[in-house]
């Protein structure tokens, strides 16, 4: 592979802009490469030459070396690179272009700019690194306290019945251990228990501010826990040392890569003079991110992974997931089953004449709902699978964004085996019903066939919270957790993948019903007309108001939990959108109930502003787009989509489609099978809204990240020192 796609490759996306500038430099030596051309006669054979030569400079393929000039040495003559101090943080380098030849503009231009990247590579590094050795000083803290809590914890749990097994215990702690043991109640003097407010017990703890929460109480519970939350911490600080050393090597690569050109191209020997200067540099000389690496390991070793150092390795160097032919394979058989099922069960209607008879369009209209709940399911999967395609193609950090543990993510291939092998169940199930219902000779089967939807959705559920490590445990457990977190707002602290997927879930209202729908038929004894005898009950028409604002309602809740926390009045405007689509879904469910044209007139009027806000918010809050003064017209500055037309063309559907929304409200003059029709297609489509909406809401927070160069996750560390004396000591 050519350096230069493997240095866009290895770039840490949201630190783009702090690489060095490689391809920049490349145009730069392509301008000399075509100046000192065209000084040569343009004679046929040379000109077939200089092609030849211009092509091979850039392709990436490099000669040994050799000499370029048989007077000697002469890199002294050509550049003087000068360290200047800067401020007393490190040097500023300057290069000094010696020969002013023919094109010797365009060659100090060059070094120029070469002395920009390095300059900006080195203030970058030198940053993080004095950023990293800062979190290291910290961790050093955290671990002396943690050291001092498992003796604390081994000494209170001791009792006269195991008195042999602490000396046994104490002889197999570390060094460490045992320096720390003298003065480890004078540690945890000073030290407390950070609150997170992470589950509900500690919100409301937090709210009663309950300051007993914060105090230790040498617990083996509470040694766990912290024992956890610092095995995450130093997993995390871990990676970043990693991501930090690749930068480095990374970026020596490119100067040196781009060295090795200018040299071929200009037949001089500058790279040698200039290199030494590079690796002098802080970039190039100093250790401090591999020793900070060698002590991580083994402290973790030592102290999370039983000094079993294969293990300890294996958490901290997770390998990432490989692409599976099986994969691959399984998603195109599954397509193709699920095509034939959808067309057997085309053919199936049609010989019924099911369409056109009474009898068998209200079957349809009251068994169909029962299976809309699994194709707005798959329907959102494979706009998932394309946004994970999107995503990748464009650079867009979406692993990191959404939190997702190395590897365990999900590849679009996978997610579109899920959502066909979801499709093949459903296809299989709907039309195994419409067999047993229809045909004549299966009567006595009718009984069997009312479960025929029930089991299809206990597979779904079983395979959701199966404990067994089979079927993406890891993608299931996350979904179990922040669809916990969602639906118990405001308890949980709301972070972007639990509010993410709330947004998602406020475009599945239809689903939520369709799974009231599966309660009432099951749960109160309906065995005939489903939807319609389902209405007749007081209980299900109060709940089928409540679950159309449930998602909304819970949405609201995380944005009054973010208002308190953050103090940020733009999660109160949020929340207001919120509470406004509320009021208009109420009005819109009772004037589905009711009708009227009061109910009707209400219905479009509150719908109408719910819409507008919801749209401004999509496209300027949400997107990030319509920004008056961007170098891009009516977007934003940063994009990572080259074709602007593609955002004009998302603002514009996803308008549209925020106002098909509104078709609910008016009173179609149709008969109800074609009425479903028309609440399942607007119901799909506020689905694919969704999926478009996903790409450019992680696009626009991937850009806010490399704004402000955050590439890694923030971790809460379990204890604080709140001793003042203890912090100047420090």
């Amino acid at each position: 592979m050519k350096f230069g796609k493997e240095f866009k490759k290895q770039k840490v996306p949201e630190w783009i802009d702090a690489y060095m500038d490689y391809s920049g430099l490349k145009q730069i030596l392509r301008e000399i490469m075509l100046h000192k051309l065209s000084r040569q006669p343009p004679t046929p054979l040379r000109a077939i030459k200089q092609k030849l030569k211009l092509h091979r400079t850039f392709s990436g393929l490099h000669a040994k070396s050799r000499d370029f000039v048989s007077q000697g040495d002469i890199e002294d003559q050509v550049i003087d690179v000068e360290a200047l101090p800067r401020d007393g943080s490190g040097h500023f380098y300057r290069t000094n272009f010696l020969r002013q030849s023919e094109g010797g503009e365009i060659e100090e231009m060059f070094f120029e700019k070469l002395d920009q990247e390095l300059n900006k590579v080195n203030k970058f590094y030198k940053d993080k690194v004095e950023a990293v050795r800062s979190e290291a000083a910290e961790l050093n803290k955290q671990m002396d306290a943690l050291i001092a809590l498992r003796i604390k914890v081994d000494t209170k749990n001791a009792s006269p019945d195991n008195a042999t097994a602490v000396p046994l215990r104490t002889s197999t702690r570390t060094l460490e251990e045992n320096k720390c043991e003298d003065h480890s109640l004078e540690i945890l003097e000073h030290v407390k228990i950070n609150n997170t407010l992470e589950t509900p017990r500690s919100t409301l703890k937090g709210v009663f501010k309950d300051s007993k929460d914060d105090e230790l109480r040498f617990r083996k519970e509470e040694l766990r826990k912290v024992e956890g939350q610092l095995r995450v911490v130093f997993i995390e600080f871990y990676q970043k040392l990693r991501l930090l050393k690749n930068y480095s090597f990374m970026n020596l690569a490119a100067f040196s890569k781009i060295m090795k050109k200018y040299d071929k191209i200009t037949s001089t020997r500058a790279s040698r003079s200039y290199m030494k200067i590079v690796d002098n540099s802080y970039l190039g000389s100093s250790e401090d991110v591999t020793s900070l690496l060698e002590k991580v390991e083994t402290t973790f070793i030592s102290h999370f992974s039983n000094s079993n150092r294969k293990d300890g390795m294996k958490s901290l160097r997770p390998k990432g997931k490989k692409e599976r032919h099986g994969v691959t394979f399984l998603s195109g058989f599954f397509s193709g089953c699920s095509i034939a099922l959808l067309i057997a069960v085309v053919l199936r209607i049609e010989a019924r004449d099911l369409m056109d008879k009474k009898e068998a369009a209200s079957y349809l209209v009251n068994i169909f709902p029962l299976y809309s709940l699994f194709a707005y399911a798959i329907l959102h999967m494979l706009m998932y699978a394309a946004d994970i395609y999107f995503w990748r193609r464009y650079r867009v950090n979406y692993p990191f964004i959404l939190g997702f543990k190395q590897g365990t993510v999900l590849s679009y291939r996978e997610v579109f085996l899920l959502s066909t092998g979801l499709a093949v169940l459903a296809l299989s199930s709907f039309l195994a019903n419409l067999h047993l219902d229809m045909g004549s000779r299966t009567e006595h089967y009718r009984k069997l066939t009312e479960l025929v939807p029930l089991f299809s959705i206990t597979i779904v559920i079983v395979i959701i919270f199966c404990p067994f490590d089979i079927i993406y445990r890891s993608s299931r457990l996350f979904f179990i957790k922040s669809a916990t977190h969602c639906f118990f707002a405001p308890l949980y602290k709301v972070t972007l993948p639990d509010f993410l997927l709330a947004d998602n879930i406020t475009s599945q209202v239809q689903a939520i019903r369709s799974i009231e729908l599966y309660i009432c038929y099951y749960g109160l004894g309906e065995s005939s007309q489903r939807q319609s005898k389902c209405h007749t009950h007081g209980i299900y028409n109060a709940f089928y108001f409540i679950v159309a604002i449930v998602p909304f309602w819970l949405r609201f809740l995380q944005c009054l939990r973010r208002l308190c926390e953050e103090k940020d009045a733009v999660h109160g405007w949020n929340g207001l959108k919120y509470l406004l689509i509320i009021i208009a879904v109420l009005i819109r469910t009772a004037f589905e109930l009711k009708k009227g044209t009061t109910w009707f007139v209400l219905a479009l009027a509150s719908s109408a502003v719910a819409v507008a806000m919801s749209t401004y918010w999509d496209i300027v809050m949400d997107w990030g787009l319509l920004q008056r003064k961007s170098k891009n017209t009516y977007l934003r500055d940063n994009l990572v989509i080259s074709n602007k037309s593609v955002y004009f063309a998302a603002m514009v559907l996803n308008i549209v489609l925020r106002v098909a929304w509104m078709q609910l409200v008016i009173e179609f003059n149709l008969h109800s099978l074609q009425k479903m029709a028309i609440t399942t297609i607007i119901s799909c489509l506020e689905v694919f809204r969704r999926g478009i909406w996903n790409f450019f809401r992680l696009e626009n927070e991937h850009l806010n990240n490399v704004g402000k160069y955050r590439a890694f996750k923030s971790v809460p560390l379990p204890f604080s020192y709140n001793d003042e004396e203890t912090e100047k000591d420090d």
